[in-house]
């Protein structure tokens, strides 16, 4: 991991974005510029159970293709919710994201940033801007906090929070990643924070909130990614994603 350390308070405020190598928070792209994606499906809101598919293009006006055969994967213990993304916002029925309902954030979200345990030299192979997670290294949950739904070097500023995630984590879950641009800057409190796609428990255990895989598929889909295509997130309800289909221009 690059040293922050000498990064003053304001700096090391930025965000999520920041802390892992990217531009501004602002210059997300809009889903017409994607040309990769990574869709998620469930039967309904309220299960964990997922089908993951990708899709490319070779631009905004060719059709998507799939790439590769679907996989398994598991959202929050309590399904879904509308979370805040590149998708329109209103007009959209069913359950909002908020912090702590256990619920994965349902729309389109920019894939901006990896991360993992080990160090970069080894991790060449990952396009997306690759960051080594430490234990110092938090996300943090706490909508009271001036750095909410930010990854930050807890020693490197002035802690104000009361609570956070370990990006280090024993279980593995996050041993490699991919940061979801949800509810980014400026972040509504309490609108859900620290999203990722990661390593799952297990097959069957939905997540606090984020999207997990196998570690084999986890690596495949980082081997895939390619930053310059403006990967998304495309995570519907199957309904959901039949009635907006076309309207979103979805693959």
């Amino acid at each position: 991991m690059a040293d922050i350390s000498g990064y003053n308070i304001a700096l090391a405020a930025l965000s999520a974005l920041v802390f892992l190598g990217l531009a501004t928070p602002g210059k997300a792209a809009t889903y017409d510029e994607s040309r990769q994606a990574v869709v998620v499906t469930t039967s309904n809101w309220d299960t964990s159970l997922a089908t993951v598919r990708a899709y490319e293009r070779t631009d905004r006006l060719s059709p998507w293709q799939p790439v590769g055969e679907s996989i398994k994967a598991v959202v929050g213990r309590h399904g879904l919710a509308w979370g805040r993304g590149l998708h329109a916002e209103h007009d959209l029925t069913g359950p909002q994201k908020k912090e702590g309902d256990g619920r994965a954030p349902a729309g389109i979200f920019p894939l901006l940033a990896s991360f993992g345990y080990a160090d970069s030299a080894a991790m060449k192979w990952i396009k997306p801007p690759y960051r080594q997670s430490t234990a110092d290294v938090k996300c943090i949950d706490d909508p009271e906090s001036a750095y909410y739904n930010r990854i930050v070097d807890a020693a490197s500023v002035l802690s104000d929070w009361r609570s956070h995630e370990d990006m280090m984590r024993d279980d593995g879950q996050y041993r490699l990643g991919v940061v979801v641009g949800h509810n980014m800057e400026p972040a509504a409190p309490g609108g859900g924070s620290c999203i990722f796609l990661h390593i799952w428990k297990a097959p069957a255990e939905g997540t606090s909130g984020c999207t997990a895989v196998s570690e084999e598929n986890m690596e495949a889909l980082l081997r895939w990614l390619d930053p310059k295509t403006k990967p998304v997130l495309i995570q519907l309800p199957e309904v959901e994603y039949g009635m907006l289909r076309h309207a979103w221009n979805l693959p």
